[in-house]
């Protein structure tokens, strides 16, 4: 158990290093850009692990390529929104309102795939998203650039939700592996897409001036080190958050998903001094709150049920 927890943790401290490897980029290259080093990068981590593993290529045989260009919709409109938002806010409050994303799956959860959610988890759910609407309101006076970083945090958790609902549906015939190999060709292809498109795009059609400002820009050494590193890390992190859970229960890692907001404040202060502030504190903790109620009562539940299961045996 204690292996997996570990492992969590280090996945959290590996997410907060690649945000901060794009954020000391300084916004000098589009975000197509930093979702294609981020892709391609982690892709050949993922490789580089499953045949280690023996695991390649079987591990990336799939029935369901529908299934995955869903949820690899999904997780790329997620991954542009998050590096956006890391570009314009400080990443304390980037983490703090991606925590959104559990209690939003929770809602999905019951309207997507039919789950039952009562009452209580309900309530939790609209306690996580006044904490949201505290740490966003801050940010919506602080002028134009720092309203769309608020709104692609949020936009984010929202992708994020959907994409681990179609994780579930797709953990029923499908490996792990084989989820995070498309998920990762997917996102490198929309980023290659996006960066290169202006090339070709007039810049007087409509989007025109915004497919102009995503062109690939060539990077020297020192940036090239840190968007290879943005990917590197990025992918030893999702191998680390996907494979924990063979050493120890969801329900016993997820608390320590959390421990990234410590990370991000500490990152954020050293290398950029964004220091936390009460507001965003305050709503961090309410959404954390939230989502830690959520996860006590799911186990709860999960034990009753396992109760009832064995007086009925």
């Amino acid at each position: 158990m204690l292996k997996g927890v570990v492992m969590r943790i280090a996945a959290a401290f590996a997410f907060a290093i690649m945000a901060s490897f794009a954020k000391l980029t300084n916004g000098g290259y589009s975000i197509g850009q930093i979702v294609f080093f981020r892709s391609l990068f982690a892709l050949a981590v993922l490789v580089v692990w499953l045949r280690a593993r023996g695991d390649f290529p079987r591990a990336i045989h799939t029935r369901r390529p529908l299934g995955h260009l869903a949820r690899g919709t999904g997780g790329t409109g997620g991954m542009f929104s998050y590096f956006l938002a890391v570009a314009l806010l400080p990443l304390p409050d980037v983490i703090a309102i991606g925590y959104l994303s559990p209690l939003l799956v929770v809602a999905l959860a019951a309207i997507v795939l039919g789950e039952t959610v009562r009452l209580y988890r309900w309530s939790a759910v609209a306690v996580g998203f006044a904490g949201v609407l505290v740490m966003v309101s801050e940010h919506l006076g602080e002028g134009a650039g720092s309203r769309v970083g608020a709104l692609a945090a949020l936009s984010s958790a929202a992708f994020a939700s959907y994409a681990v609902i179609q994780t579930r549906r797709l953990a029923q015939t499908e490996t792990t592996g084989a989820i995070v190999f498309y998920f990762s060709v997917l996102t490198s292809f929309f980023g290659f897409l996006l960066m290169t498109i202006g090339f070709v795009w007039p810049e007087s059609a409509p989007l025109g001036a915004f497919f102009a400002a995503q062109k690939w820009t060539t990077p020297g050494f020192y940036d090239l080190a840190l968007l290879v590193g943005v990917g590197l890390v990025g992918g030893v992190g999702q191998i680390l958050m996907t494979d924990c859970v063979r050493y120890a229960d969801a329900s016993v890692i997820a608390p320590f998903e959390y421990t990234s907001i410590v990370f991000a404040m500490g990152l954020g202060w050293f290398l950029f001094g964004e220091k936390p502030t009460p507001t965003i504190l305050g709503g961090s903790i309410i959404v954390i709150g939230a989502g830690l109620f959520v996860l006590w009562r799911e186990r709860r539940l999960a034990k009753i049920a396992r109760l009832q299961a064995d007086r009925t045996a």
